[in-house]
């Protein structure tokens, strides 16, 4: 168990790690837990990397931060991408992925810096990544086929590259073995697919990585050729940079209608077309019924909501408050709609980011996410 001051968030590092990037300009995306730079970085003329030019490096310090692991490991040769796993504190948990352009520069830096002393008493532990690539979708309906959930896996989750289902004795309803492009993409399917299925259908599926599977050498399996009208439209989700806001735990592409096949609908008892019903409303804020599941910003949604129903732009006015045990930030906020005689006030917390502006910026849209709620759940009135 950790000691309750190695929990305890470092900001003279937190602060070293903002001028870092300020002087290098080096620009970090923060998704699902994990900050990540590069994939690809800015300027990349080598070829795109392969199997086995990745490496796992563990027992890092909480608070060593990419200001010294990526000029480290940059010390080997060129990074494609750096990916440094986060926890709610705003310190690391201990581990990171490096990727090279190359097998053989992976490999130099397992030897060059496996055992590196990073502090004094610290050494780091660097080895090849397993970069595993394909999951195991448990307890889908027996009359699931295998194209209509290649089209719903497109949708839900990105580098799906092929399925193949199986069923048989020991085996609840069909199973699905599912081949990803990348072990970031199924980690990051991994992490959507449970709750997504829920939501879009009502079904409790289970996901779990799916250790031995047939498939020649290193070399993802090559992608199936269904056919063009089963094929959802190419979409790709945002990219968030650090000070950009935080994206919601499931793929912007969910916000828009998704091109699921009937065949599956029917399979899993669902409705093969959703029907949307909106009660009439006093208040043109409040018809709204409730903020969607989008990769607009609340901010920006707030402002169109306000627009469109004719009660001027949102003011708003944010103070921190305090420091949570729990590593939260929390931040007071008043925010005023000139059409709306009460103002909104409320609390929300935030995870620390790498500058006061940036914590700012994602109080305010926590902040607007909280009056699209209290609107569209008409707890005030015009």
């Amino acid at each position: 168990m950790e000691s309750k001051q190695s929990q305890v968030l470092n900001l003279e590092r937190v602060q070293e790690l903002e001028t870092w990037l300020k002087t290098t300009n080096t620009k970090l995306t923060q998704v699902n837990g994990q900050r990540k730079y590069g994939g690809p970085p800015e300027v990349w003329d080598d070829p795109l990397p392969g199997a086995r030019c990745e490496v796992f490096i563990s027992q890092i310090p909480r608070d060593a931060y990419e200001d010294l692991l990526i000029p480290l490991f940059t010390s080997v040769g060129p990074l494609w991408e750096f990916r440094l796993m986060m926890n709610f504190s705003g310190q690391n948990r201990g581990f990171a992925y490096a990727k090279f352009g190359s097998p053989a520069l992976a490999a130099d830096a397992i030897r060059l810096l496996n055992g590196h002393m990073l502090e004094p008493g610290i050494r780091l532990s660097v080895r090849r990544s397993t970069e595993k690539r394909h999951l195991c979708v448990g307890e889908l309906p027996a009359s699931t086929r295998q194209e209509d959930l290649l089209q719903v896996l497109r949708v839900l989750a990105d580098g799906v590259e092929r399925v193949s289902l199986k069923a048989g004795p020991g085996i609840d309803g069909v199973s699905a073995i599912v081949a990803f492009s990348s072990h970031h993409a199924a980690s990051m399917a991994k992490k959507v697919l449970v709750e997504a299925f829920k939501k879009q259908f009502s079904l409790t599926v289970s996901i779990k990585w799916q250790s031995t599977v047939k498939a020649s050498g290193d070399e993802p399996l090559p992608p199936q050729k269904p056919s063009k009208s089963l094929l959802p439209s190419p979409l790709k989700p945002p990219r968030h940079i650090l000070n950009s806001p935080r994206p919601s735990s499931l793929p912007p592409r969910l916000a828009r209608p998704p091109s699921i096949p009937p065949g599956f609908c029917r399979a899993v008892g669902r409705p093969t077309a959703l029907q949307h019903h909106h009660p009439p409303s006093s208040n043109p804020i409040q018809g709204h019924q409730g903020p969607p599941a989008s990769s607009v910003s609340p901010v920006v949604l707030l402002c169109k909501v306000c627009e469109a129903s004719g009660v001027g732009q949102p003011l708003y006015e944010m103070y921190f408050s305090h420091a949570g045990p729990d590593g939260f930030l929390y931040f007071a906020y008043k925010v005023s709609i000139p059409g709306i005689p009460t103002a909104f006030k409320g609390l929300v917390m935030i995870l620390p980011g790498p500058s006061y502006s940036t914590m700012l910026e994602e109080a305010r849209r926590a902040a607007a996410q909280q009056v699209l709620q209290s609107v569209c759940n008409k707890q005030v009135a015009p």
